[in-house]
Parts: C-alpha cells; sequence; structure tokens
C-alpha cells in the first residue's frame, strides 16, 4: 500500500504583526503615510532593530473604528 503524503500540509502560523508597506496597501496610501500613521502612536508597534512591526490586533481594532 503507497500512503499518500501530499495532503498533509503543515499549518501556517497566524500572523500578529503587519510591515509598514502591507499596512499602507490595507489603506491604498503611500508608505510615507504609512510611516506617518504609525508614528502618529494611534495603534501598537515594536521595533526590532530599523524594522516596523505593527501589532495585528492593535491595527484591525483602529482600522473598524474608522
Amino acid at each position: 500500500m503507497i500512503s499518500d503524503t501530499s495532503n498533509t500540509e503543515t499549518p501556517k502560523k497566524e500572523k500578529k504583526t503587519y510591515t509598514v508597506e502591507e499596512i499602507a496597501e490595507q489603506l491604498c496610501v503611500s508608505k510615507k503615510v504609512a510611516y506617518a500613521l504609525v508614528k502618529s502612536g494611534q495603534f501598537a508597534y515594536v521595533r526590532a532593530g530599523r524594522a516596523i512591526r505593527v501589532s495585528k490586533d492593535s491595527f484591525d481594532k483602529w482600522l473598524n473604528q474608522n
């Protein structure tokens, strides 16, 4: 009997953060505007070196309020 292992997919991790580029795409704005929004403090973000990661929960909550 031959085992079919092609159907076994590794479950993907759910994203917990967005990049600034992803924020810009979702809002249909430039990266410059997205960076200004991030720095405005309206949602939580962290810096990892030069990279900025925006909390998905915080951003989604902010987006649904506006």
